[in-house]
């Protein structure tokens, strides 16, 4: 796979329209005179989309866009005379562009739309380009209805590697963007970490994943769906129940058993369970925390007597899910906290996609008295001699020196 991917922003770098509508009409079968929408297209597809679906991905993204908007307030730029005469100040900046890829398929991921698009606007990127796949020529309508209230500039019919390389390198009709962010299957997951340097990403994507911490007061059904609900993603999606008592965990695999077969997606879901389901007793609920740390799963669901308790034990994890009235099904779909998260044990050094993702914290110095200058210029001679470089003390040197005067290696 890697060397397919490889080949193909290869490909696509060198022949840049031309290689994107090669694959895209040999792996879609979609070739049209042009693979961004346009203004009327969108018209077009906003009347047929049903006033529901609307009102829903409107509300989503309300949602969505509140909580990104909390995030935006958490930060600040600040300015502070660290010292007398010395100025140290950060900015956060947004970046100039987001490439956001919006799965298709048998699955297409609206939510995504919200969770990319939605986040990144609130961040203030002046330009979102958005894509997702239109197998056929098929349109997915509600797709583009949530890409364009989102707030998406461009939106683009166009999937897989193609799609991602496309933004991130440019190409005669497309303009590079600065990060790409969205989830995708795993040739658009390669292609993401090997466009990785020339472009930002927001996270390596793996399958998603779910961990329940459950005790004794857990309903053995409720974990049963819950368990079921993400397996359905793929047949690689880890499921893992640990609890304190062994009737539950006994209950829960019953539970399951029966359930599979009425689920439409059934046969995926039945797969992950299969293959990577877990269901782990444990002496105590700090051994079940101890333990989910070590797996850093992308979801953590808490279903205890005292959920919040997981708050202080708890240090890795994507997003955490208290109590038996939240699920993680609404973080994925409606609730307004980010679904792109950290998955493979990457929880234990990252979080999930935020509006800080698509900013740009720098700072910047100025020094404004002499006196300020002449004793950091002394401190610089001294620090960078210590470390051989020469250069960086003479910089020092002449700012330490009074006005009008020069260094005696300057004569």
């Amino acid at each position: 796979m890697a060397t397919t991917v490889a080949t193909m922003i290869h490909d696509i770098r060198l022949r840049g329209d031309d290689a994107v509508r090669e694959y895209s009409a040999r792996l879609d079968d979609y070739d049209p005179k042009s693979f961004r929408m346009s203004p009327k297209d969108i018209e077009n597809v906003m009347k047929r989309v049903p006033r529901q679906t609307l009102e829903d991905i409107r509300t989503v993204q309300a949602n969505v866009r509140r909580f990104a908007e909390l995030q935006l307030e958490s930060l600040r730029d600040f300015e502070s005379e660290v010292q007398p005469g010395i100025i140290l100040g950060q900015k956060n900046i947004p970046v100039d562009a987001v490439g956001a890829y919006i799965p298709g398929g048998r699955y297409p991921l609206l939510a995504s739309a919200h969770m990319t698009i939605v986040t990144a606007k609130v961040a203030g990127v002046p330009r979102v380009a958005a894509a997702t796949p239109a197998p056929g020529g098929e349109i997915p309508d509600a797709s583009i209805a949530a890409m364009h209230l989102a707030g998406a500039d461009e939106i683009y019919l166009l999937g897989g590697v193609q799609a991602v390389a496309a933004m991130a390198l440019g190409t005669q009709t497309v303009k590079p963007v600065d990060i790409l962010a969205g989830p995708g299957n795993a040739y658009v997951a390669e292609a993401k970490r090997q466009l990785f340097g020339e472009v930002g990403i927001d996270l390596f994507a793996g399958p998603t994943e779910v961990l329940i911490i459950a005790d004794a007061d857990a309903d053995p059904f409720v974990v049963a769906v819950d368990l079921l609900s993400q397996a359905e993603h793929g047949p690689d999606s880890p499921a893992i129940l640990i609890t304190t008592s062994q009737p539950l965990a006994e209950q829960v695999a019953v539970e399951i058993d029966r359930l599979l077969p009425g689920m439409s997606t059934g046969a995926i879901a039945g797969a992950a369970w299969r293959d990577h389901g877990q269901i782990i007793v444990v002496d105590t609920l700090n051994d079940a925390f101890e333990l989910s740390d070590e797996f850093a799963s992308e979801h953590v669901q808490v279903l205890t007597a005292a959920p919040r308790e997981a708050l202080d034990k708890l240090r890795n994890y994507g997003a955490l899910f208290l109590g038996d009235k939240t699920c993680v099904s609404y973080g994925d779909k409606v609730i307004g906290t980010n679904h792109v998260l950290p998955t493979r044990g990457a929880a234990r050094y990252t979080g999930g996609l935020w509006v800080g993702m698509f900013m740009k914290t720098v700072t910047y110095q100025e020094v404004r008295t002499q006196d300020a200058t002449a004793a950091l210029g002394e401190l610089l001679g001294r620090a960078a001699r210590a470390e051989n470089f020469e250069g960086h003390a003479r910089s020092g040197d002449i700012r330490a020196c009074v006005p009008g005067q020069r260094p005696r290696w300057a004569h």
